[in-house]
């Protein structure tokens, strides 16, 4: 998510960084450093058990993982988690499998559901690619989240960016008829991409001519109120599946 990136941006970021097994054609993230707290390290220890899903490289019933045979939506790159604990707060009767490498950020999501109480989250912290393969069966989820993910604004980084056809592509499969995917982006380029892809999709119907209004249920991000004021916009796109 831009509003959550540490100090070292996609252009400085070695690609070293990233573990052998990572450097595909399509990946969900780009590893970086980031200080961990206490508070989220403390939160990562005790509330993993209960809350925190690992990954197998088998299909994972998430009716069991969440106790009950709700709504199922899967979001990719939370960040902090301060959105995804704010939407689950307002949809109580749909589950959120949540994805995210960053450490800070999963240790903080996990401290977030501690206070406040959350039990419709689940949080995973691997590649969000690999789960799509490996995890989820097809028809299992009703809704997909992906909220401002890194831009990779230099023209030579945009092959690097995760909203590209052959990923969605992995994604539709997985949605039940009826299903949505709802996508935001502060980068009005990468915007325009999001539409074009999802537009070329037979199985896709968008709700909107272009781009949708902010379903309620998307709270507004500090980052993105920041922005407003600054005169930058915000493109969200609703998408559903025939």
């Amino acid at each position: 998510m831009s509003e959550n990136i540490p100090e070292n941006t996609p252009e400085n970021t070695p690609e070293n960084t990233v573990p052998e097994e990572h450097k595909r054609s399509i990946r969900s993230f780009v590893l970086r450093q980031g200080h961990m707290t206490a508070a989220q390290q403390r939160a990562i220890d005790t509330m993993w058990p209960q809350f925190g899903v690992d990954f197998q490289e088998a299909p994972l019933d998430l009716n069991r993982a969440f106790g009950r045979d709700n709504p199922k939506v899967l979001e990719i790159g939370f960040g902090m988690g301060v959105a995804t604990v704010e939407i689950a707060k307002r949809l109580p009767d749909t589950d959120f499998l949540a994805i995210d490498v960053h450490g800070p950020g999963v240790g903080n999501i996990l401290k977030l559901i501690e206070e406040e109480h959350i039990s419709n989250i689940r949080v995973m912290r691997h590649d969000a690619v690999e789960v799509v393969e490996k995890m989820l069966e097809d028809g299992s989820l009703d809704g997909i989240h992906i909220f401002f993910p890194d831009p990779w604004h230099k023209k030579r980084h945009n092959k690097r960016r995760l909203v590209q056809v052959p990923f969605v592509e992995k994604l539709l499969p997985k949605l039940k008829s009826g299903g949505y995917v709802h996508m935001a982006t502060d980068w009005e380029e990468y915007a325009v991409q999001m539409l074009e892809v999802l537009s070329s999709c037979d199985s896709l119907q968008n709700t909107a001519a272009d781009y949708a209004p902010t379903p309620d249920y998307r709270p507004e991000t500090k980052f993105e109120a920041r922005g407003k004021r600054l005169g930058h916009g915000v493109w969200d796109l609703v998408f559903r599946k025939k």
